[in-house]
């Protein structure tokens, strides 16, 4: 079953542009990954500072995979160093069945 991850950062207002780079340079890694479907990142209307990326995956264990990878966290360590603080990450699957 596909799971959507919704992971969400609070970025500095003068940081914005080194973010958006590493946000590329991870969508362009994560696109290889087994398990991979598809990903879009936003920015918050009322707050902008704030963004969302929305990534869906085949499998909750395909995405742990990749979220536990060494490709990703050298790039996710980047990200907390600007960001100085955590992503926060949700993972939701389709619950609503006919």
């Amino acid at each position: 079953m596909s799971v959507k991850i919704l992971i969400t950062r609070t970025v500095p207002g003068n940081k914005g542009k080194e973010m958006l780079k590493l946000f590329k340079e991870m969508r362009s890694l994560a696109t290889s990954q087994p398990g991979y479907i598809s990903g879009e990142t936003m920015k918050s209307n009322d707050r902008p500072d704030v963004f969302l990326v929305i990534s869906t995956w085949q499998s909750a264990q395909d995405w742990e995979k990749w979220l536990l990878s060494k490709e990703r966290q050298s790039i996710q360590e980047k990200i907390d160093a600007l960001l100085g603080g955590h992503t926060h990450y949700e993972m939701f699957h389709y619950g609503l069945r006919g």
